[in-house]
């Protein structure tokens, strides 16, 4: 239901739609983030970023979708590289079956070329194998896998008769290496009330949305300083 002082909704929705597929959206997006950097003593465009994805559940309205086992979740994933700040650089949305890895391929093809400055990516588990020397040969960057430091025999695997040493297993919660940063923006997006599921039939839509709510967080960032 639309709000009575805007316009029909199919005005609103032809307006929407058109901005998306013109990447009007992304470039305003662009734009803003470059202006938050700046405001904060950073270089426009930046040299290191976070990468991690996000599972969600898909309504009725159709489109891609799958089952992500891991997370017991039927729906798509949001794939997010966002840098230091927690800004987002770049989106894909893609059906929920499909690996950490291969969504990253995605990612990374969208993003190639548009930040000159990018050297370094940190990760999670989720994204080892093949994948870092292939970022490295393709894209020129490092990709750090952050791992989980020990946490005793229960999450790390040790010999029976060599477990790990105490100095080795630190105490309470323990807070990963630049993991966090794109944590805090998944929680950013999760404060928009659209965004708690996946209510779309197209991907893109998605993609776009995710564009929309980093706007308006930025907008808010920018007039309050």
């Amino acid at each position: 239901m639309m709000p009575h002082d805007l316009p029909p909704w199919q005005t609103v929705y032809g307006y929407h739609r058109n901005w998306r597929i013109s990447g009007f959206w992304e470039r305003l997006h662009t734009l803003l983030r470059e202006q938050v950097r700046a405001q904060v003593g950073r270089d426009p465009t930046p040299s290191a970023a976070i990468i991690d994805s996000q599972s969600v559940r898909t309504t009725e309205a159709g489109g891609p979708r799958g089952y992500d086992g891991g997370k017991k979740i039927n729906g798509r994933k949001r794939h997010l590289l966002v840098d230091t700040l927690g800004l987002v650089m770049g989106v894909v949305v893609h059906e929920a079956d499909l690996q950490d890895r291969a969504g990253a391929v995605r990612l990374f093809e969208k993003v190639r070329n548009v930040f000159p400055r990018m050297r370094h990516v940190w990760a999670d588990a989720g994204y080892t194998g093949k994948l870092v020397p292939a970022v490295k040969q393709i894209m020129g960057w490092t990709l750090e896998v952050v791992k989980h430091p020990w946490a005793g025999n229960e999450r790390t695997w040790a010999r029976k008769d060599r477990p790990p040493p105490p100095s080795e297993i630190p105490e309470g919660f323990v807070v990963l290496k630049r993991r966090w940063v794109v944590e805090r923006t998944f929680a950013w997006l999760g404060k928009s009330r659209r965004m708690s599921r996946d209510f779309e039939a197209l991907p893109e839509t998605s993609e776009n949305l995710v564009f929309q709510v980093m706007i308006r967080l930025m907008v808010r960032r920018l007039a309050a300083a």
